[in-house]
C-alpha cells in the first residue's frame, strides 16, 4: 500500500478519508470557522486545512463529488484540480455554485474528493511530422456527438 502524509495546518482540519471500504477517493472536508454561502455564479476558494506529502511519481486529483453537483449545482471550478507531488501549501477546493439556489457550506461538510494516482513522466523530441491517424486534425467533436 502507498503511504500519502497529512499535516493538519488548523485546529478544525479533518484528515482525508475513504467513506467507504471500496471509495477510489479521499473525502476533503472544509476547514472554515463560519458557514460560507455561496450565491448562484458565485465562486470560492475553500480551505481544507491540510498539507500532503504525496508518495514520489504521483498526482493528487481533486474531483466533484457528484452528491453536491446532483442535489445543488455545486461542483469544482477547475476539475480535476491537480495537486503536484512536491506541493506542500494548504490544500484548498475552488468551488463553483452552477444551481439556482444559494448553497451553504458548513464547518466539516465534505466539499470534494482526493483521488491518489500515478504519473508518468515523459521526454520530449521535437519532430517534423507526427504518425497518420484516422481522426487526423479532427477536434472538439470531430467524432460524433453520440
Amino acid at each position: 500500500m502507498t503511504t500519502l502524509r497529512v499535516k493538519l495546518l488548523r485546529s478544525n482540519a479533518q484528515p482525508p478519508r475513504h467513506a467507504s471500504a471500496g471509495a477510489a477517493g479521499l473525502d476533503l472536508a472544509a476547514a472554515i470557522d463560519a458557514p460560507i454561502v455561496l450565491e448562484p455564479g458565485a465562486r470560492t476558494a475553500v480551505p481544507i486545512g491540510v498539507a500532503i506529502e504525496l508518495p514520489p511519481g504521483h498526482e493528487g486529483q481533486v474531483r466533484p463529488r457528484s452528491g453536491l453537483a446532483r442535489r445543488h449545482g455545486v461542483t469544482i471550478l477547475n476539475a480535476p484540480g491537480t495537486i503536484d507531488e512536491d506541493y506542500r501549501g494548504e490544500l484548498e477546493v475552488l468551488l463553483v455554485n452552477l444551481g439556482q439556489e444559494p448553497f451553504t457550506i458548513r464547518p466539516g461538510d465534505r466539499v470534494a474528493q482526493l483521488v491518489v494516482a500515478p504519473v508518468r513522466r515523459v521526454s520530449i523530441e521535437r519532430v517534423e511530422a507526427l504518425s497518420e491517424t484516422a481522426r487526423g486534425e479532427g477536434g472538439f467533436g470531430s467524432t460524433g456527438v453520440e
